[in-house]
C-alpha cells in the first residue's frame, strides 16, 4: 500500500511519528520460549508470598467467594496469614459467611478486620455481630446488589481471593477438575467471576494445578494475577447445608404442593415459562410438583435460573427444562452436571441479577418461589434475622428475584413451633411488600392487594385464598403474640435493597 494513503488516514500519521512506522521487520526476540513460559507462570510458593506480592496494606478492602459454603477452608486460611503478618484495619467483602468463619471473631477482636460487607452470615460469628462485637456495622447487600456496588465503584476491592477446583499455572480457574476425578468440586463460580474481573489483585487459591489450557473455564488467566496451591480449599460435602435440604417434613411437602397449584392457576405456567427455586426445603420441593404438571400437559420450562439442585438437574435430563443458567451450584449432582453438559452455563453475578445490568436474568423470570422468616401484614419479608433478633441467614437473591418476576411466590409454615412466621411487623426488611405477590402457608394463601388479577385466578381454581391480616390472626391465636425483643440503640447492621439504598437496619440484641 502506497505510504501516502497510510498516512492520510487520520490520526496513523501522528503515532507514526510518536513511535516509528513499521518498517517489515520484527524487533529482535531477547528470551526464549522457556523463559516466556517461566515468565508467564503465576505459581507462587505460599499464601504469605501472594500478600506480599498483591502489596495488601493496611485498612484495604479484600474479597472472598461462598461456594462451598460451610465447607470453606479459603478464608480462615487466608486471614490467619494476614493476621500473622500484622496487617491491620481491613474491610472483608464476602459474598456470604457460614458457621465455619467463627475464627473471624478473633481477627475482629485483634483489629485485623475492621469492616464487614457481606449476603449474610450464620453461627456463632453471627451471633457475636448481633451482640455488638463490631465497632463499626456489617452492611448486607443482595446478590445483585453486591454485583452492583462492585460494578458501580462504590466496593472496591483490592485483593480477591478465590478458591477454584482447579487452575493452570497461568489463572484459567473453574470449579471442578476436568484431569482429576478425585478433585474437590464446588461446580459453578459465578460470584468469584465478577471478583476476578473488578478486583485490583485477584489471588486464585487452588489444591488441583492442571495442565495448560484448563478450558473450559470460569474465571480467564487476564484476570488472575497470582496462583497459590495450597492442601485443601474446602469440603464439598459443605456446599449441602440446611438451607438446601431435599425436605421429606409433612408440612413443607403440603406447602410445595400447594405452592406448585399456585403457579399453575397463576397465568404463568405455559410451555416455555422460566423459573427460579429459592433456598428453603418447601420452595425446593415445588419444583418435584411442578414436574408432575409439566409432564401430564407437556409443558418446558425454557430455563431455570440461580441456585442449582440436583432436582432441577434432572429435570433437565428428563427433558423439562431447556437450559440451566447457574450462579450457584447447591449440591454435587449440580456442579458434576455443570462440567458435563453444555445446556448448563454457569453465570455471574451481574448477568444473574445486578439491577445496573439491562439484561439481567431476573428480569426475565416468570416465577421465583422463595423462602421466609418472618412475613408481615404488608407483604415485607424477613430473611435476615430470627424471632429473637439475632443474625441467623442471608440475603441471597431475595429481592432481586422477587423484583424481577413476574410473580414473587413466598412459602413458609404459618408457625414455627411456638413462633408465628406471620407477624404484624416483621424485625428487620429484606424484600419490601410491594414486590411480593402471594405467600402461601400450610393453612392458606393471601394474594398482595396490589395483585388482583392474580387473586381472581387463584379463587377460580378453588384454592384456600384469604387476606393475609386473617392468617396474622389465626397464627396469633395458636402460639400467642412474642415478647418484644430488647435492642440496644447500637446499630450492628445496614440491610440495603437491591438498588444499594438503606431499607432497614439492625440494631444490637441486648444479653
Amino acid at each position: 500500500m502506497d505510504k501516502s494513503i497510510i498516512d492520510s488516514i487520520p490520526h496513523i500519521s501522528e503515532i507514526n511519528a510518536q513511535h516509528g512506522a513499521f518498517n517489515g521487520v520484527l524487533p529482535q526476540q531477547t528470551q526464549t520460549f522457556q523463559d516466556r513460559m517461566l515468565t508467564k507462570n503465576k505459581i507462587l510458593p505460599s499464601i504469605r508470598e501472594a500478600i506480599i506480592r498483591t502489596g495488601l496494606k493496611d485498612g484495604m478492602t479484600i474479597s472472598f467467594h461462598h461456594h462451598f459454603r460451610n465447607g470453606d477452608y479459603i478464608i480462615n486460611l487466608v486471614m490467619d496469614e494476614i493476621a500473622k503478618m500484622g496487617i491491620k484495619g481491613l474491610t472483608i467483602a464476602a459474598s456470604s459467611l457460614n458457621e465455619v468463619h467463627a475464627p473471624l471473631i478473633k481477627h475482629i477482636q485483634n483489629g485485623v478486620v475492621k469492616h464487614i460487607e457481606t449476603s449474610g452470615m450464620r453461627g456463632e460469628l453471627a451471633e457475636q455481630i448481633s451482640r455488638g462485637l463490631m465497632e463499626f456495622p456489617v452492611v448486607f447487600r443482595s446478590h445483585g446488589g453486591r454485583a452492583a456496588a462492585i460494578e458501580s465503584g462504590e466496593v472496591k476491592i483490592d485483593v480477591a481471593f478465590l478458591g477454584a477446583p482447579s487452575c493452570d499455572p497461568y489463572g484459567n480457574a473453574n470449579g471442578y477438575s476436568r484431569e482429576q476425578d478425585n478433585a474437590t468440586s464446588c461446580g459453578s463460580l459465578g460470584y468469584a467471576k465478577l471478583d476476578a474481573l473488578y478486583a485490583r489483585q485477584t489471588v486464585i487459591l487452588t489444591d488441583h494445578i492442571v495442565r495448560f489450557p484448563n478450558a473450559p473455564f470460569a474465571i480467564s488467566e487476564a484476570n488472575v494475577n497470582y496462583v497459590v496451591r495450597v492442601d485443601a480449599i474446602g469440603d464439598a460435602q459443605g456446599i449441602m447445608s440446611g438451607s438446601t435440604r431435599f425436605t421429606k417434613n409433612p408440612k413443607e411437602l403440603l406447602i410445595a404442593k400447594t405452592a406448585a397449584d399456585v403457579i399453575e392457576a397463576s397465568g404463568y405456567f405455559y410451555d416455555g415459562f422460566s423459573m427460579q427455586m429459592g433456598s428453603g426445603g418447601a420452595s425446593l420441593a415445588t419444583a418435584r410438583f411442578l414436574r408432575e404438571k409439566m409432564e401430564r400437559d407437556n409443558i418446558r420450562c425454557r430455563f431455570a435460573l440461580g441456585g442449582i439442585t440436583g432436582q432441577i438437574v434432572e429435570m433437565h435430563e428428563e427433558g423439562l427444562i431447556d437450559r440451566i443458567l447457574d450462579v450457584q451450584s447447591f449440591d454435587l449432582i449440580a456442579a458434576e452436571s455443570l462440567k458435563n453438559n453444555r445446556f448448563h452455563q454457569q453465570i455471574d453475578a451481574s448477568y444473574y441479577a445486578s439491577i445496573i445490568n439491562g439484561g439481567a436474568a431476573v428480569n426475565q423470570l416468570d416465577f421465583v418461589v422463595l423462602s421466609a422468616l418472618e412475613i408481615d401484614v404488608n407483604f415485607n419479608i424477613n430473611v435476615l434475622t430470627g424471632s429473637d433478633g439475632v443474625i441467623r441467614g442471608a440475603i441471597g437473591g431475595h429481592p432481586d428475584t422477587a423484583d424481577g418476576a413476574s410473580i414473587s411466590i413466598i412459602v413458609a409454615p404459618l408457625t414455627r413451633g411456638r413462633i408465628p412466621t406471620i407477624v404484624k411487623k416483621v424485625n428487620t426488611i429484606v424484600t419490601p411488600g410491594a414486590i411480593v405477590d402471594v405467600v402461601v402457608t400450610d393453612q392458606g394463601i393471601a394474594v398482595n392487594p396490589l395483585r388482583p388479577e392474580i387473586k381472581d385466578r387463584l379463587l377460580s381454581a378453588g384454592l384456600p385464598v384469604f387476606d393475609i391480616e386473617t392468617l396474622q390472626r389465626r397464627a396469633e391465636r395458636i402460639v400467642g403474640v412474642p415478647e418484644d425483643i430488647c435492642y440496644t440503640d447500637k446499630i450492628v447492621g445496614v440491610v440495603m435493597y437491591r438498588d444499594n439504598t438503606v431499607i432497614d437496619v439492625i440494631r444490637q440484641v441486648e444479653e
